[in-house]
């Protein structure tokens, strides 16, 4: 196995000089040496080979018992040095001091292509960023992480990839809804890339202390790296890396609603430098179009990381980092000026996307108003995202169309009997079910008999407007059904379809795994074959755990 390996961050940035692996506060240092644990049985479980071709991995690497070794840290790669991460950060809302990378051990970076990569193991043991905990993770968390990372690939979202999925053979103590019924899981590993991960947090923990020396070398570290037009060390430079951070940010969560994701713990540690989604944890997609909804069982009273709050949050944090650089900067009036600049640009941006979304190429002023109403309308009745926009593309804007009839009797949604080849009994009787739409909106209604009265008036209403708006595009519906399906995903990882891969994946069969994986790489495309995840969520998910919301325990 031949990796190009050309570590940066523990040869530019300064160490923690203790080497015992023992919990403590780490000053004036970027990160701490620590060692994997060496797992008792590792196995693999599942390989993305796009992201191995992309790291420079051959199919014989892949099936190297080094390969093996590394991914599950059980053998230290010759000449490297893993080490974790020192950071802090703001966990909903409030300052929670040092922080650290508690459960990611980072192995190395490696170049490929001239690209660089950074590999990290998460869940291979503690560090001393650990605190109480053990720093292992278990099946269930990394079957999330693992096709989570792979699935917003492709869906064209910044994001932090995975290469691979390991089994450690042991097993991990976790309460999974924190009401003290702890369990033994299956220990994992993921072995996660991305260019870097930094994040807020690394540059919140030096600026809190008034380290300012360490601080400004991690930030000149990461511009010389990430940002090199930036270089220089001057405050316009520092000035002009925030703003870059800012934008990046911004685009990044632009993608999460546009696609109906919600990350569930938006802390100022979990938000990458490089405008990456990181740490998945209890995400989730909107199954009913609920600008409320969070999937994190931790943040169920505030909701204060709901799906409608992101962009606000995204600026919240930035807020921090911006207070992080400041003692680099020492004026308040440029950063300002770049926080309102996201503050005034994103419902900019936001209402382009939506036009996208709508297939609408010209921009008009009406258009805001016909995006109000419909995301009233969305809201009025539960409502699937993903079935609703996709399935709208099919609308004719020709003007003899009647589109109150066609709205409602558009092809009735099919009862479909075909079941997953790789599931089981138990996984079959849940999808045998499933009810799988054709080309109709009423199948994106969880409860179409409640489209009735002033609902269902609203609707019509809108749908005439929205017709005679596309009267006015010069696409012909053909041509703008293509271009909405690029934006508009077919599939996307339901929390239930994550649900069926690990409780197959806990009785050691990784079928459905290689499945939604491979359905997960192409979102955009009709897939026939795997029709049958086209779909609402069953009622039997509607509150199954690990169906709708989720803790952070993994």
């Amino acid at each position: 196995m031949r990796l190009h390996i050309d570590p940066t961050f523990t040869k530019e940035l300064p160490a923690d000089p203790i080497i015992q692996n023992t919990r403590r506060q780490v000053e004036k240092a970027c990160f701490s040496y620590v060692t994997p644990r060496v797992p008792s049985a590792p196995s693999l479980a599942h390989v993305s080979k796009e992201m191995a071709k992309t790291l420079g991995l051959s199919e014989d690497d892949l099936a190297s018992q080094r390969f093996l070794h590394m991914v599950t840290g059980a053998t230290v790669l010759e000449d490297t040095t893993p080490y974790a991460m020192c950071y802090g950060g703001h966990q909903f809302g409030h300052w929670a001091g040092q922080l650290g990378d508690g459960r990611a051990i980072n192995l190395t970076e490696v170049t490929h292509q001239n690209k660089r990569w950074a590999l990290q193991l998460k869940g291979a043991g503690a560090t001393p960023y650990s605190r109480t905990a053990d720093g292992l993770a278990v099946l269930r968390s990394s079957v999330r992480e693992h096709l989570c990372s792979e699935a917003m690939y492709h869906l064209g979202v910044p994001t932090t990839r995975s290469l691979s999925l390991s089994l450690s053979g042991d097993k991990v103590l976790r309460d999974m809804l924190y009401d003290g019924n702890a369990d033994y899981e299956k220990g994992a590993i993921v072995c996660r890339v991305a260019p870097s991960f930094i994040r807020f947090g690394n540059f919140e923990i030096f600026a809190s202390r008034q380290d300012t020396e360490t601080l400004k070398t991690l930030v000149d570290y990461t511009i010389r790296h990430f940002y090199p037009q930036y270089e220089g060390g001057t405050k316009e430079n520092y000035v002009g890396f925030f703003n870059e951070v800012v934008q990046n940010t911004l685009e990044m969560i632009v993608h999460w609603q546009r696609v109906g994701f919600v990350h569930g713990v938006m802390n100022t540690d979990n938000m990458s430098i490089l405008g990456l989604t990181i740490d998945y944890g209890p995400y989730g997609w909107l199954e009913g179009y609920d600008p409320g909804w969070t999937p994190n069982t931790t943040d169920r009273q505030n909701k204060r990381y709901r799906f409608g709050n992101q962009p606000q949050i995204g600026l919240w944090n930035l807020l921090q980092l911006a207070n992080a650089l400041f003692p680099l900067i020492e004026d308040a009036a440029p950063l300002e000026a770049i926080l309102q600049t996201y503050h005034t640009e994103y419902p900019k941006k936001y209402i382009a996307m939506m036009r996208e979304k709508l297939g609408l190429q010209l921009a008009l002023e009406a258009d805001i108003q016909l995006i109000t109403d419909l995301e009233k309308n969305l809201q009025a009745s539960e409502t699937d995202m993903t079935i609703f926009f996709r399935n709208l593309a099919q609308i004719s804007k020709e003007e003899s169309t009647d589109v109150k009839n066609s709205f409602f009797a558009f092809g009735e949604a099919e009862v479909h009997t075909e079941r997953s080849r790789s599931a089981k009994a138990e996984t079959e009787s849940h999808t045998k079910h499933i009810e799988v739409p054709t080309k109709s909106l009423k199948a994106a209604f969880y409860k179409p008999e409640e489209i009735a009265g002033t609902i269902r008036s609203d609707w019509e209403t809108w749908f005439t407007a929205y017709q005679k708006r596309l009267s006015q595009e010069r696409l012909s519906d053909e041509e703008r059904t293509v271009q909405m399906n690029r934006v508009n995903p077919k599939y996307v990882l339901r929390n239930y379809i994550s649900q069926l891969v690990i409780d197959e994946a806990n009785k050691d069969n990784y079928e459905l795994l290689e499945e939604i994986h491979n359905l997960l790489k192409h979102p955009y495309d009709e897939q026939p074959a795997y029709e049958h995840w086209f779909a609402k969520r069953p009622e039997w998910a509607r509150n199954k755990v690990g169906c709708s919301m989720l803790s952070c325990s993994s």
